[in-house]
This record gives C-alpha cells, sequence and structure tokens, in this order.
C-alpha cells in the first residue's frame, strides 16, 4: 500500500505537491470515488483516475538538457513561445523540469517523469549545489566576492553562504567571469545576488547540478542519465548535501 499522492507522482502525472493540490481539489478518484484526504493508501489493484483520465504506470526515465538562452523552463506556454518539452519531439513519455532556469539563463536542467525523485531533488532540506558561470559588468575585488560568499541580504531574505570563485577579468571590456556555486532556489538568485553587490549579470549559465555536467553536450542537446547517476541522486536525497 502507498500514499495516493505518491503513486500519482510516481506514474508522472505530477509532482507530488501539486498530485497533493489535486487531491484536495477534488480532482482525483479512487475505484470511482472521490478522494481528498491525503493520507489515504492504495494498492495496485485500486483503479485511480485523475481528472477523469486512468493512471497507469510509466517507467521513470530520467534527461539531462543543455538549455540554451530563450527557452521557458516549462511544459508548455500560452503564448507560443518554446519551452524545453520541444527538445523531445518523440518521446512517449510525458516529463517535466525538475526546477527551473530564468529564460534568459543556459544551461544544466534535469527532466523526468519521476515526480517522487524530482520533489526530493527541489526540496530546500537537500541543498542540491548548483554551479553557475557569471559573466559580470565591472570587476569584483575579493572583498565584494566575500559578502556573496559569507551571504547577502536580498528582499526575500540573507542568502546562505556560497562558494565563489573569480575565473578571469577583461579590464579593456570591464568585465569579469565569475563561478559561483549556491543550493538555495530562489527566483533570479545569482542575479539579484549579483545587482546586490553592484554587478550586472550580463550573461549566465548553470554549468553543474550536485555531481552532473554539462560535459559533451552543445546548447539544444540531451542525454539519458545513466542507471548509476540516478541511483546517486537518489542517495543524495536521502543523505543530504555532500560537500
Amino acid at each position: 500500500m502507498e500514499r495516493l499522492q505518491k503513486v500519482i507522482a510516481r506514474a508522472g502525472i505530477a509532482s507530488r505537491r501539486k498530485a497533493e493540490q489535486l487531491i484536495l481539489g477534488g480532482k482525483v478518484t479512487v475505484n470511482g470515488q472521490i478522494v481528498t484526504e491525503l493520507g489515504t493508501k492504495v494498492s495496485s489493484k485500486d483503479i485511480i483516475e485523475v481528472e477523469g483520465i486512468k493512471v497507469e504506470k510509466e517507467e521513470p526515465v530520467y534527461f539531462l538538457l543543455y538549455k540554451p538562452r530563450g527557452v521557458l523552463s516549462t511544459v508548455s506556454d500560452d503564448k507560443g513561445r518554446k519551452t524545453v518539452i520541444d527538445f523531445f519531439p518523440e518521446l512517449d513519455y510525458r516529463i517535466f523540469p525538475v526546477g527551473r532556469l530564468d529564460f534568459d539563463t543556459s544551461g544544466l536542467i534535469l527532466l523526468t517523469n519521476d515526480g517522487d525523485l524530482a520533489n526530493k531533488l527541489m526540496h530546500p532540506k537537500f541543498e542540491m549545489d548548483k554551479t553557475y558561470i557569471a559573466k559580470v559588468k565591472g570587476i569584483p575585488s575579493r572583498r565584494d566576492l566575500k559578502k556573496l560568499q559569507n551571504g547577502i541580504q536580498l528582499e526575500d531574505g540573507v542568502t546562505a553562504p556560497a562558494k565563489v570563485k573569480f575565473r578571469s577579468g577583461d579590464r579593456k571590456k570591464g568585465t569579469a567571469i565569475i563561478e559561483i556555486t549556491i543550493h538555495e532556489g530562489r527566483n533570479r538568485q545569482v542575479r539579484r545576488m549579483f545587482d546586490a553587490i553592484g554587478y550586472p549579470v550580463l550573461k549566465l549559465k548553470r554549468e553543474r547540478y550536485a555531481f552532473l555536467t554539462l560535459d559533451g553536450l552543445a546548447p539544444g542537446e540531451y542525454r539519458p542519465l545513466s542507471p548509476h547517476e540516478v541511483k546517486q541522486l537518489k542517495i543524495l536525497t536521502q543523505q543530504g548535501r555532500i560537500n
């Protein structure tokens, strides 16, 4: 027996949090009866429907995509803009992105139909490291970068300590390349952090997610995760962040 929202998430219908909202909203039936209690447990023999569609168990799939700039990290867009799902036209499975990358940010993003793992990867308590390469206007001093390392005040609170490396600077162009690793997932967080110390981001790429990298991929390309990589992600969601 398993909790209903977990079964829905595992089937790739939605993340567990979204599945809970569907249950509370009366959108889920078990054996023809509407169920609105989150603690409800079901077995493999029960017939589950979400908004009238029978839940069929799908094999879990996991992909790593190098998202180009100018692409939305959503399943669909009512304005017809390109989304990360458009890079998988031949895929029969319904997949969704794990978290988001800004429209104007490129880099590594995971997609899956495993709502249970996706929900854990996005949960703040597991503190998944995410490494970005930022091209900024101006050349930050060590003192400026130290502010990012220690945590900086934003409108939604102080950020957690970050790992920061100065990669290079171009005094003629007045720009610098900075590597920054964070484990939070606030909206446009890296851009806001650099804005807060007076060095606006001109270009941003997420280069690494936990132990995963973009090695061997060009923008718009993707690859499936290996069974070992999936296992490692699941271990991380059980143990928390590994430094």
